[in-house]
């Protein structure tokens, strides 16, 4: 387990200017280690294409899955797609989700490798949707899909068709005791808070353009997805 990133900084120390604490590695940790899996943390990489990759390619003969977040995007210093491909290889990278849209599945090595997005809110769906069925396979586990609930939506929302969108949720109790979803008041996906101060996601399938209040939407509580 790796994070990226020269702007990281890891928890419990002052933050130094221009970083940001480190939240992702301790994020995954917790989810593997749910799985049962046995983690090996080997920190934060730096911004360096070559660091990257030597590192990835070390850690290989040792494990089962390689996994990092951050760094495969497409700026300037998102080192991590180049870096697997000098290494290994890559099956797929980004897919039509919101968040989560610059996740990358590989192999370094002869082991498999997944890449997931920076942000705290997109580490969380492609975990549950790229590594969680993963790391079960791998570990001759059944990856049977999280169940997903009706409820009543407690709110409005616009989205592109042909893609895959996640809400951030909490369920309340509406007129007539029916059970409703209603969304996080702010969308951005570096929102750490978002994740805690919410019950579940809102899964709006490709086909959706608009979430209207009273309409039906499928709601996947946190239980069923780490």
């Amino acid at each position: 387990l790796f994070s990226t990133g020269d702007e990281l900084a890891p928890p419990g120390a002052p933050l130094p200017p221009l970083k940001v604490y480190d939240s992702n590695r301790f994020t995954l940790h917790a989810a593997l280690t749910r799985l049962g899996c046995a983690v090996t943390d080997l920190g934060i990489l730096p911004d360096r294409p070559d660091a990257v990759a030597s590192a990835l390619a070390e850690a290989a003969p040792a494990h089962d899955l390689l996994l990092t977040s951050g760094g495969v995007s497409t700026g300037e210093e998102d080192h991590v797609k180049a870096a697997v491909e000098a290494a290994g290889s890559l099956f797929f990278w980004r897919l039509a989700i919101k968040p989560g849209r610059p996740v990358a599945l590989g192999q370094v090595r002869g082991t498999a490798f997944a890449g997931l997005p920076g942000n705290p809110v997109a580490v969380v769906v492609t975990f549950v949707h790229v590594v969680r069925p993963l790391a079960l396979l791998l570990g001759g586990g059944a990856a049977a899909p999280p169940l997903r609930f009706p409820v009543r939506a407690a709110f409005r929302y616009r989205k592109k068709a042909g893609r895959r969108e996640y809400v951030r949720a909490s369920l309340v109790r509406g007129e007539g005791g029916a059970i409703e979803a209603g969304n996080f008041p702010r969308e951005g996906a570096g929102l750490l808070s978002s994740l805690v101060q919410t019950d579940g996601l809102v899964e709006l399938d490709e086909a959706m353009t608009a979430v209207v209040p009273g309409e039906t939407v499928a709601f996947l509580p946190y239980s069923e997805l780490l």
